[in-house]
């Protein structure tokens, strides 16, 4: 549940890079999402024509502030989108690092601050840093979206010891694996870790085929879901028999003959 909203579906998506509008609206389809990322840029970009897409999908909008720098900027950026998109959601990006595009923790901090205050419902990108995260939720927000590696990356989860402690300690806070994600199977691993849900919008708009992948990472994160809920093996250091050896023949006594 994210802000009092309960979704069915646990994978967001967004709305960059696809070859066509109509690709797009049938990923989003296939998907089975029910939230979609835009950007302010990408809507002012994509004009009336690009309102009704979004619109007609029937997701919930989830605005987002890339390309930002400074919590200024940030800030500046959420309120205009609320304006345009008629939503107290937003994602809030702050980048500090050109080429990582790694969150500026403490713009990150400052601007959801300001936001929280003026009545958003803050979904901030960030790391998987503990004390960032608590910070973040001081501020006001409640919920949280670690990176699993950099922005269209394709790495997937780098830090997953990073992220099983962030779930840890966060037990009550719904938490989302943002960025990074190349493959269903990653998106699975995240589900598995006890995450919420999964964003990601590369790995589906730049596949050969953007509709088969949107389909595929629906159902990886519903099989992620279900295998965590469900409960995980635990690991082993060593091999454990799945075979009992009660009733097995005993040849011992027939060594001599």
């Amino acid at each position: 549940m994210f802000y009092g909203v309960e979704l069915e579906s646990r994978l967001m998506l967004g709305t960059a890079q696809y070859p066509s509008p109509a690709v797009l609206q049938q990923a989003i389809q296939a998907s089975g999402t029910e939230v979609i990322t835009v950007s302010l840029r990408r809507e002012g970009q994509g004009g009336a024509g690009f309102r009704d897409l979004i619109a007609a999908s029937g997701c919930r909008i989830l605005p987002n502030t890339a390309g930002c720098h400074t919590a200024a900027e940030a800030v500046t950026t959420a309120q205009m989108a609320r304006e345009v998109f008629q939503t107290n959601w937003i994602k809030l990006e702050v980048i500090g690092h050109a080429d990582t595009l790694q969150p500026d923790p403490f713009a990150l901090v400052e601007a959801a601050r300001v936001l929280c205050a003026d009545g958003f419902e803050v979904f901030p990108y960030t790391t998987e840093d503990l004390i960032l995260g608590e910070k973040l939720v001081e501020a006001g927000c409640q919920v949280l979206m670690p990176w699993g590696a950099p922005i269209g990356s394709g790495q997937g989860l780098r830090n997953i010891d990073g992220l099983r402690a962030m779930r840890a300690h966060f037990p009550d806070i719904p938490l989302v694996v943002d960025a990074g994600i190349g493959a269903p199977s990653q998106a699975a691993q995240a589900m598995e870790l006890g995450y919420d849900a999964v964003l990601l919008n590369t790995a589906v708009a730049k596949a050969l085929d953007p509709v088969a992948m949107a389909a595929a990472f629906g159902q990886a994160v519903r099989a992620g879901q279900m295998a965590a809920q469900a409960g995980l093996m635990p690991r082993r250091d060593m091999a454990a028999a799945s075979t009992p050896i009660f009733g097995m023949a005993d040849f011992s006594a027939s060594e001599g003959m």
